[in-house]
């Protein structure tokens, strides 16, 4: 029962992480227009609601588990689903790295598309 309940509590953490992306504050060049703050508040929302990388996530994470537990299964001790477990870890932590450095790659080419003097 416990690798249940920390395989349920990683995926919780897991994805919480996603989101990081979409509260990026950009450093500018220059102090920031009157607009910045409307403009900012929009384009973290438009990368939050990029659905499809918290799929992919889930994707990375569910083929991280049938990884892991094929090679958990080759192992002497035969442990599966610890294996599965290690693989869905590194697989959700892998898919969720991605989908918070795309989500903040969005919110940087939206302020630069508004104007915004954006350098990181």
């Amino acid at each position: 029962m416990k690798p249940i309940i920390f395989a349920t509590i990683a995926a919780s953490l897991i994805a919480g992480c996603t989101e990081n992306g979409a509260n990026h504050h950009p450093i500018l060049d220059g102090e920031p227009t009157p607009a910045y703050r409307v403009d900012l508040a929009a384009c973290q929302t438009l990368a939050r609601n990029q659905t499809q990388f918290d799929q992919e996530t889930l994707g990375a994470t569910v083929l991280g588990a049938g990884a892991g537990a094929a090679l958990g299964g080759l192992d002497d001790d035969g442990d599966a689903l610890g294996g599965a477990i290690a693989g869905a870890l590194a697989g959700g932590v892998a898919g969720a790295v991605s989908a918070s450095e795309r989500r903040e790659s969005i919110v940087l080419e939206c302020m630069r598309g508004r104007g915004h003097r954006v350098v990181g």
